[in-house]
This record gives C-alpha cells, sequence and structure tokens, in this order.
C-alpha cells in the first residue's frame, strides 16, 4: 500500500512538472510572436475609400486592391497605387486605414495613421500643420452637371448665375464656388457619392469636382457630363495638385519625394486612366 501510494504520489509530481514546462513554452511563444509583430514595419496610410477614382471600397482584391484595416472590405483606386509604391520604396508593408474627410489630419497628428495620400491639396492651412511631399497629380476643377441641363454648354462661371451648385466639405473646390456670379451656394456635402445621388435627384445643379472625380462619375453615370470653362475659376497652384501629408519632421519625406519624381507625367496618366476604368460601377 505504501509502495502504491509511493508511485502515486512519483506520477502526480512528473504530470506537474510536465504542465508547467507547457504552460512556460506556451507563454515563451506567445511572447516571441507578439515581439515579432511589434518589429514588422507597416506604413498605415489613411484615406476615405470613397473618392473615385483616386480611392474606393471594394468587396476584393482585383486589380491589385488592398484589404482595409479592420474589415472584409478592400480600397482601390490612383491613390493606393501610388501608395503601395511608397510603401514598396520604404520596404514596409502597406496598412490601409479607412478614415473620414475630416477625421484623417486629426488621425495623422494622433499617429493613428503614418501618411495622407487621400487626393488632397497642399493647402498653406494644412501646411501649417503637417508636412506635405511633392505633387504626385496635378488637375482642374469642373463642374459636373446632368447631361440635358441648361448648364451643360456652359462655356463660363457667369453661366452657371443661380445655380444651385455644391461641394465636399473643408475642401477647396467647395470654396471657389464664391466665385461664380449670383450661385445659390448649396450646404457642402460629406462625400461625392452623396453629390451624384443629389445631382440626379435635381436637389442640386451641378458639383464643383476635380477633373479626374469628374470623368469617374460620367463613366458611371450617363445621365451626367462636366463642363471645362473657357472662363474658369481663379485657382492657386496648390488647390489644384495633391500631395502626400506627413507628420510635421517625418524623416521619410525625403525618401517619398525621391519615389515620387521617378514616376513620369506619363506614367502618371495611365495610372490615373487605369484607375478611372477599374472603379466599381457602382460608385
Amino acid at each position: 500500500m505504501q509502495k502504491r501510494l509511493k508511485i502515486l504520489i512519483t506520477a502526480l509530481f512528473a504530470i506537474m512538472v510536465l504542465a508547467a514546462c507547457g504552460t512556460s513554452k506556451e507563454e515563451g511563444n506567445t511572447t516571441s510572436s507578439s515581439e515579432s509583430t511589434e518589429e514588422k514595419e507597416v506604413l498605415k496610410v489613411g484615406l476615405e475609400a470613397a473618392y473615385p477614382p483616386f480611392n474606393w471600397t471594394q468587396q476584393d482584391d482585383s486589380n491589385g486592391a488592398v484589404k482595409i484595416q479592420g474589415s472584409e472590405e478592400y480600397a482601390g483606386g490612383y491613390d493606393v497605387e501610388i501608395a503601395k509604391r511608397v510603401a514598396d520604396a520604404l520596404g514596409k508593408e502597406l496598412v490601409i486605414v479607412k478614415t473620414e474627410w475630416d477625421g484623417l489630419l486629426p488621425a495623422l497628428e494622433s499617429n493613428v495613421i503614418d501618411a495622407i495620400i487621400a487626393g488632397m491639396s497642399p493647402t498653406p492651412e494644412r501646411a501649417e500643420v503637417i508636412d506635405f511631399t511633392e505633387n504626385y497629380y496635378t488637375s482642374n476643377f469642373v463642374i459636373v452637371t446632368k447631361a440635358d441641363s441648361k448648364y451643360a454648354e456652359a462655356k463660363s462661371l457667369a453661366d452657371f448665375s443661380g445655380a444651385k451648385i455644391t461641394s465636399q466639405l473643408n475642401t477647396t473646390n467647395y470654396d471657389v464656388i464664391d466665385q461664380i456670379p449670383d450661385v445659390q451656394k448649396e450646404t457642402a456635402m460629406e462625400s461625392f457619392a452623396h453629390m451624384r445621388v443629389a445631382l440626379e435627384s435635381g436637389v442640386i445643379d451641378g458639383y464643383v469636382a476635380e477633373r479626374p472625380e469628374a470623368v469617374s462619375s460620367t463613366a458611371a453615370n450617363d445621365k451626367f457630363t462636366f463642363v471645362e470653362l473657357e472662363d474658369g475659376f481663379k485657382v492657386d497652384p496648390a488647390d489644384v495638385s495633391v500631395a502626400i501629408g506627413l507628420r510635421k519632421g517625418d524623416e521619410s519625406l525625403a525618401k517619398i519625394n525621391e519615389v515620387l519624381a521617378g514616376i513620369s507625367e506619363e506614367e502618371r496618366q495611365e495610372i490615373m486612366d487605369q484607375a478611372i476604368a477599374n472603379q466599381p460601377a457602382a460608385q
């Protein structure tokens, strides 16, 4: 009996030792995995994923789209293609963080994202709080309207006198509306998707957009057209250019500028044309 008791105690001790070893090993593996994740370099890029052809949301990874952080959806578009090139040059993994337009600057300043690549113009006001790279695209402002509208044949800003016009909240696009004589400046909207709905339903007569967005909208809806005015908006070059936003003093600024300088104007237009062709039909 005493011998059996001794054997039982020995067996229980062995089980306890093995269990302790197993726990230690598991804890070690967990720490190692955590450390490995922390050591992995990523570039967190913020964009709306709602401004085609610069950026949009889609349901799969077709045409080079990138998974959106914390979502089953993907982001595609011109901005995403530029972001991929920048991340590759920096030797980092690209992470797309879908962010509302008004939240982009706060997200950058609070380290939620590392860069804004979202069709953002490097205006003097924004440059006071963040740094900008050299431009990665330059366009011009046009007015999107209905193809059967009386404004479809407009040649000058004066031809839009009395029209109900809007654009996106907190953008230069919205500010320049004031240059239209006797315009009915409507409340700014959160996204161009909202503007397209408002235009089709007749709530507005048109909206101010950069040319790529206008090409995108008319490709998606044959009821729309856009007007390139002979006597158009007076703007600062920064208002019709887009650049990458970085935190003040970001050491990667020079390297990113090298990457952008290596993309010719012809190649930039090819990327944009492809983005317009690839955009989901519903956007």
